[in-house]
């Protein structure tokens, strides 16, 4: 009953009108707000009246100009950082060792034997380019159609108005070309360039892949090449041609704890081949680190028998080694580093953490769930990175873009690997891909970094290991409990010995937080009004009221035109007032009877019967004329009492 009384009132106040107008209203505001300034420009003189309009005008302009700032330097997100020093036991890092190369050359011989040949055959033309060729032919017998789906060239600038592209064979074996005396000189290193071809739709679309010098072309193409070769060999078949575990951990203390190959978890890296991670946590609780310095960290004894290794794939020898988080993959072609054989390297340990905050400050990522690219790392169960969803976006494109995957990442379920038999274009679209700034940006776009990160700054030293005085019996030693001989079997060019240590015992937190809060925001709005307009909360809950009474009163006179114009409508079908009962009554029932205003016998009231006015019948007697049955315009009769109405 309330509401339908509140509503019968509402209603009410609508047909009735406004009470007062917009001036009444604003005179009203400025009498009674507490704000300083309105209430001088109703009680002031003229001139001064003039004055605090301009005042209060320019101060509320720069209120709002401020208040503008304030909120869009609230929405900009910025984030401050603390830094703070923790000190408490740390879970040590998990560490990735891989042996620098990612096969052993006496077990992929076989597979890379073709490669190999045209590989000699190539050095001996480039290494006759300059002195000119011996008139020998260094690819007969061989098979060639590695070389044609992805060929050398020679890039001839010695004429600068007519660059000449070349096959290296083919140009090695032109005696013209290479040997001639020419204005220009001999064809050297400043003025021939090694490049590699690369073509599609059977060598109608080609680039160029230059290279400042041989060596390099030629480390490339091994390794495209290579990359070809192996990825159609099982999964199964790779692992045994890298190197074992047993074979290349030699000894193992964490702390005062023995330790041996078996602490370590194997993984198959494309680049690097076998791979074993120490403390990774996947299926044991991480280790604990008591104390800083080398007695308490690990210490490995490794061998990584260079002399075993794929001369033409890996010109580096080493052991290539990366801390990092427990549970999290090793990208270790991005943030590993190298062990050189022959010494001893020391690596101490500073722990760095970072916390983020989400969204809206920074792009960041708590697990991944969040993001669009389908992390091809999962199959390993590590938790998301950056790095990984990058490889992921590559793959994917790459998948789009060629039809199949790069061998060295994870390839989804039902794709295959790329390689000249199955895909002939596949060198082409990769090096395209590769070079396409427009898909590094837009994978760089989708991808966010983690939250909440751990970096491990480390401080490397390195010294000659073992000494000319005990490197006879390590030696020694060391052979006989890996191969049971006598003989030596472990020499100076493939040991290495790594100490991975805390160097402090402590870690810094880097905590990023709100630099401009809620609390920040509103104590600056109200400080700039305050300072300006001298006004508070409840002088903005003032002008918040007088605008909902210029809205309520603009709804009164919008429904009071609305009804005025719809009565206005209705009058517009008689030219005088509305006629009365008495009349409308004698108009049905004397034919006769004419409205005052009608005079003329067109009347729609007289019959075609009775147009002569001489003939009209004589009416009987007329009904009372009453002024109370005057018709009025259909209201609500309002009563004394505001709220009733009738």
């Amino acid at each position: 009953m309330n509401v339908k009384k509140y509503l019968v009132k509402c209603l009410h106040r609508l047909q009735k009108g406004p009470g007062y107008t917009y001036k009444e209203l604003l005179v009203w505001y400025c009498d009674n707000t507490n704000t300083h300034g309105p209430k001088r420009i109703i009680r002031e003189g003229p001139k001064k009246q003039v004055m605090w309009f301009i005042l209060t005008l320019l101060f509320a302009s720069l209120v709002f100009w401020q208040w503008g700032v304030l909120i869009q330097t609230y929405l900009s997100w910025e984030v401050s950082v603390t830094l703070s020093i923790g000190f408490k036991t740390m879970e040590f890092p998990a560490v990735t060792i891989c042996n620098a190369s990612p096969f052993r050359y006496s077990k992929v011989k076989h597979l890379l034997k073709e490669l190999d040949d045209l590989m000699e055959a190539a050095l001996k033309t480039i290494l006759t380019l300059e002195s000119g060729p011996d008139n020998v032919n260094y690819t007969e017998g061989l098979n060639m159609t590695i070389w044609n789906h992805t060929p050398l060239v020679v890039i001839d600038n010695r004429d600068p108005y007519h660059s000449a592209i070349v096959d290296l064979f083919t140009f090695g074996r032109n005696i013209s070309e290479a040997s001639s005396p020419s204005p220009q000189g001999t064809c050297n290193a400043q003025k021939c360039k090694i490049a590699m071809r690369l073509c599609s739709q059977n060598g109608k679309v080609c680039t160029y892949w230059n290279f400042t010098s041989a060596a390099q072309a030629m480390k490339e193409w091994y390794v495209l090449q290579s990359t070809s070769i192996l990825s159609q060999v099982p999964l199964e078949e790779r692992i045994q041609m890298g190197y074992s575990a047993n074979q290349m951990i030699l000894a193992c203390l964490f702390g005062a704890e023995p330790c041996n190959h078996r602490n370590f978890t194997a993984i198959f890296h494309p680049d690097y081949g076998n791979c074993y991670v120490f403390n990774w946590g996947m299926n044991e609780k991480a280790l604990l680190s008591s104390n800083p310095g080398t007695e308490f960290g690990l210490k490995l004894i490794l061998d990584i028998d260079q002399k075993d290794y794929v001369h033409y794939l890996t010109s580096t020898a080493g052991v290539r080694l990366m801390l990092h988080e427990q549970k999290s993959y090793p990208f270790l072609k991005d943030t590993g580093i190298y062990a050189m054989p022959g010494t001893e390297t020391s690596i101490g340990v500073l722990v760095d953490k970072l916390e983020r905050m989400g969204e809206p400050y920074s792009h960041c990522t708590i697990n991944g769930s969040d993001v669009q690219i389908p992390n091809l790392y999962s199959e390993f169960n590590t938790s998301y990175s950056i790095q990984a969803c990058l490889r992921s976006c590559f793959q994917e494109h790459m998948i789009q873009s060629c039809n199949c995957g790069h061998y060295l990442y994870p390839l989804p379920e039902g794709e295959k690997y790329c390689n000249y038999q199955d895909f002939p274009d596949w060198a082409y679209c990769y090096s395209a891909l590769r070079m396409s700034v427009l898909q590094r940006e837009n994978c760089i776009s989708l991808c966010k970094e983690s939250c909440n990160d751990t970096q491990y700054k480390m401080t490397i030293s390195m010294a000659d290991w073992p000494s000319e005085a005990s490197e006879d019996w390590i030696f020694h030693v060391l052979s006989y409990e890996r191969d049971k001989t006598t003989n030596l079997t472990i020499d100076r060019k493939g040991i290495v010995k790594l100490n991975i240590y805390f160097q402090e015992f402590n870690f810094r937190t880097f905590a990023e937080s709100a630099a401009n809060d809620v609390v920040w925001l509103l104590s600056n709005l109200g400080g700039q009004f305050g300072f300006w307009m001298g006004g508070s909360v409840l002088c903005i809950i003032e002008f918040g009221e007088i605008i909902i009474d210029c809205i309520w009163i603009t709804i009164i006179k919008l429904v009071a035109w609305a009804k005025g114009l719809k009565q206005r409508r209705a009058h517009a079908r008689y030219e005088g007032p509305p006629p009365t009962v008495a009349e409308l009554v004698e108009a049905h029932t004397n034919f006769g009877f004419q409205h005052d205003t009608e005079n003329n016998t067109n009347s729609p009231h007289v019959p075609e019967d009775y147009s002569d006015e001489k003939n009209l019948p004589i009416p009987g007697t007329p009904p009372p004329n009453y002024d109370s049955l005057h018709l009025q315009p259909f209201d609500i009769i309002e009563s004394d009492n505001e709220g009733d109405a009738i």
